[in-house]
């Protein structure tokens, strides 16, 4: 307990010492934020269910903490999405493909026997040494299975009031790391979700993230037509960068997630300060989340740092990825 409490006061100090995130300035940021704004932020969200944990080595049964994690995450999404449209708030939603699918089958050996399968790997995340990639697809459909079927919830944010981004996480959830998952099994993953998300009428999809932070395979992903990433090697309240292959790498500024050893006041006040400092210094703050998360978050924070950033609409840009990077190639940049 004592550890704990340590941890949440070394967190808050290094926050308020301007340690995480750091700040990254630029004499030219009118190139970066448009008239009459003074700060952008981008909001973006792993939207995974039960696909995102099965293989999370730091749980001993990490199939049933997919599942968990998934419960939460069908639990929050209605209540998520009200908050959006109650304060237009728009999120980009990096979707696992398969949860587009109303149902799937196994085959006569596999189930999708389209896709290559991973080689056994190990990252900072997972640990895969089962038989099969889709060893935990139940192979049902939606209504059997919901936690890792959702075209439901596809549906309930296309309807939204709220103009939200339809992005990409991969069809399955895999480590895209060069090392690990070939340019072929890459390309066959992509194909797999874009052929997945075309029932819902979703077109021209430019935004992606790679699952658990695995950085790889960018040359495929620029030929493919996707426009940015998000990067995790450091928190940074600065602006994207535009790398060797064309695309716009976002590093992340914060993650949106419950410290139950921070004060409710505390964390609303971490995240308007945070936003009052991307607007001194003129930045963009890039902030994700997991839908799973804390429901507390979504009950006792989320609103206040919504209505904050609803008020200061004026001078803040509230755009998804894909809008900003649309912006930013008009801009010539």
């Amino acid at each position: 307990m004592l550890r704990r409490k340590a941890k949440a006061i070394l967190q808050q100090l290094n926050f308020y010492l301007g340690r995480n995130p750091r700040l990254q300035k630029k004499a030219d940021w009118r190139s970066f934020i448009p008239q009459p704004y003074k700060a952008v932020v981008i909001l973006s969200s792993d939207f995974e269910l039960a696909w995102a944990w099965q293989y999370a080595k730091r749980s001993k049964d990490p199939l049933q903490l997919a599942i968990q994690k998934a419960k939460q995450e069908r639990e929050n999404m209605p209540r998520l999405l009200k908050l959006c449209d109650e304060y237009n708030i728009p999120i980009t939603w990096l979707t696992v493909g398969h949860l587009f699918l109303d149902s799937c089958t196994r085959g006569e050996h596999l189930t999708h026997p389209e896709i290559p399968r991973l080689p056994h790997f190990e990252n900072n995340f997972w640990k895969y040494a089962g038989k099969d990639w889709f060893e935990n697809d139940p192979c049902t459909d939606f209504h059997k299975d919901p936690l890792w079927y959702c075209p439901d919830l596809i549906d309930q944010i296309l309807a939204s009031k709220t103009a939200h981004e339809i992005g990409c996480h991969t069809f399955s959830h895999i480590d895209c790391r060069d090392v690990v998952c070939s340019p072929e099994l890459f390309r066959k993953e992509m194909e797999a979700w874009l052929q997945a998300s075309k029932r819902f009428g979703i077109e021209n999809v430019t935004s992606f993230v790679h699952p658990g932070h695995t950085i790889g395979n960018l040359p495929a992903l620029a030929e493919m037509g996707f426009t940015n990433y998000r990067t995790d090697y450091a928190n940074i309240l600065g602006f994207p960068h535009k790398d060797e292959h064309g695309l716009w790498e976002f590093t992340t500024t914060l993650e949106f997630d419950y410290y139950p050893d921070w004060s409710d006041s505390t964390q609303v006040k971490r995240y308007i300060t945070l936003f009052n400092r991307a607007l001194e210094h003129h930045t963009l703050a890039y902030l994700w989340f997991h839908p799973s998360l804390d429901s507390r978050f979504i009950k006792n924070i989320m609103p206040k740092v919504f209505d904050w950033l609803n008020r200061h609409r004026n001078e803040i840009w509230l755009v998804t990825k894909g809008e900003y990077v649309k912006w930013l190639k008009e801009s010539g940049l």
